[in-house]
């Protein structure tokens, strides 16, 4: 028989597919930090696009912001301008008043009987005057509860003429304004 030897082909072989081995092994090494490497750029410009948006709505928070703020600036504007026109409509819809609360001062007031204070604060009407007796301070307050436009008269003080120095009684009542149903209406 023949003797034939096959190590060094087989060594060869051998050594051959070890060098492929560490080709491919290497190959697959530099693919996957080329791939790690890829995935890593992308993942930082996704992150880079991200933030790029983040900021461009942080402007547009902020520019909504500040319109958001005029906004209740102009709505506060708004407000206190209604309440002024409220304010005004109502002085407008009152000014009759007063005309005929002075007419019902006057109207109201007997001989002998003279105002010298009239101070009104809201529909309250504090007056003090001189009176040349009681009896027509009395005749004051019932010309008060009769008249349309003046109510419930309430007598504060009254001081006795002989006590005055003056020879008339001085007194202090208050009343209330009130407006007649019909005046309402109109």
């Amino acid at each position: 028989m023949a003797r034939i030897n096959l190590l060094p082909w087989r060594e060869i072989e051998r050594a051959r597919q070890q060098r492929e081995f560490g080709i491919m092994i290497g190959g697959g090494v530099i693919i996957t930090i080329l791939v790690i490497i890829a995935v890593h750029i992308h993942i930082n410009g996704l992150i880079t696009a991200q933030s790029q948006r983040n900021l461009l709505l942080d402007r547009e928070i902020a520019k909504m912001d500040q319109k958001i703020e005029e906004i209740q600036d102009l709505e506060s504007t708004k407000a206190r301008l209604l309440a002024r026109m409220d304010i005004i409509q109502q002085l407008q819809s009152s000014r009759p008043q007063i005309v005929h609360l002075f007419d019902e001062l006057v109207a109201t007031l007997p001989v002998g009987v003279y105002l010298t204070t009239v101070k009104q604060k809201g529909s309250t009407i504090s007056m003090s005057g001189r009176a040349q007796s009681n009896a027509r301070v009395s005749a004051y307050m019932r010309n008060i509860a009769k008249s349309d436009w003046l109510k419930n008269a309430n007598l504060k003080v009254i001081k006795n003429k002989n006590k005055t120095g003056t020879g008339l009684s001085h007194f202090e009542l208050m009343a209330t304004q009130v407006i007649p149903a019909d005046e309402v209406k109109k």
